[in-house]
């Protein structure tokens, strides 16, 4: 694999740093910052840089910002612990500065997704539109398995193990491979190069900050989520991998009747020949349902 080209990309990204909320954040950018702002939120263990694929099949239309969340990527590592409430202010803060004066168009994935969900139900007036990709909450904790979850983080705290290492970026492409099989072998290899670096003692390490392995100290509550959900004002797409498992509970929502998911009979899509992480195995596709999507938006 080390003999085969890296992917290269056909639209220029631009980095900058700022400061959000006190954390140095890294902060990609892609087009024309005349053009209307497209927010893309990545998810978790991902970075915003690898959207470069889906920015490539998008129309030159938009000016596109996709920063690095705290402790992922190129931002700021701010451990030893990440609370979600977090995020959402994160994410408020970053469209104060890109689009102080108008709603936004925001497209989330996963995590991201799940972020813009709440943000959007909690201050929709800030939202002109969503697209939520593969980002459809978890399954509802039971109360009782509190005290269970708060040891396990008591106690996974205190050892703070680290992400596995590798011993060249054709190894972790190859991982990356193995687990989105449908992607190419050239972007698996761009992804590595944004995922991780290649450090003093030549061992390549993921730039992800090892406190966000730690269980989250406070149980998924499903209920409050649909909560945000149900006061979501703004225009809202819906998009899942064909070949998904990790939203398998949600797959009834693509369904003809779409009254039965909680984003108010939000259209959707399913994307053919993808999974999970849809903008590594079908990225036209998706920037075709999101060009679509928010053409008149």
């Amino acid at each position: 694999m080390s003999s085969e080209a890296n992917y290269l990309p056909l639209k220029q990204r631009r980095s900058e740093r700022m400061r959000i909320r006190g954390v140095d954040y890294h902060v990609n950018r892609w087009g024309d910052e005349r053009n209307p702002p497209l927010v893309y939120l990545h998810g978790w263990g991902d970075t915003g840089s690898t959207w470069q694929c889906v920015v490539d099949c998008l129309s030159d239309r938009w000016f596109v910002i996709a920063p690095d969340w705290r402790g992922f990527g190129r931002s700021e590592h701010t451990g030893p612990h990440y609370w979600f409430p977090d995020y959402l202010a994160d994410l408020d803060a970053l469209l104060g500065i890109y689009s102080p004066d108008a709603a936004a168009r925001l497209v989330g994935h996963s995590m991201g997704a799940n972020v813009v969900g709440l943000y959007a139900g909690v201050m929709p007036e800030r939202v002109k539109a969503f697209v939520n990709v593969e980002g459809f909450g978890l399954a509802d904790s039971d109360p009782a398995n509190a005290p269970a979850n708060y040891r396990r983080w008591l106690e996974q705290s205190a050892l703070m193990s680290g992400y596995s290492t590798y011993a060249s970026m054709e190894e972790l492409a190859s991982r990356i491979l193995k687990r989105n099989p449908r992607m190419s072998r050239a972007y698996a290899l761009y992804v590595a190069g944004e995922w991780a670096r290649r450090e003093a003692d030549g061992v390549v390490r993921l730039r992800a900050d090892p406190a966000h392995r730690l269980p989250n100290a406070v149980q998924y509550r499903r209920a409050e989520a649909l909560a945000c959900w149900d006061r979501v004002e703004a225009p809202v797409l819906l998009v899942l991998g064909a070949e998904t498992d990790f939203t398998s509970a949600a797959k009834h929502w693509i369904d003809p009747d779409e009254s039965k998911h909680p984003f108010r009979g939000a259209p959707s899509r399913s994307i053919p020949g993808a999974g999970h992480m849809i903008h590594f195995e079908a990225p036209r596709l998706l920037a075709t349902a999101i060009d679509e999507f928010l053409l008149d938006l």
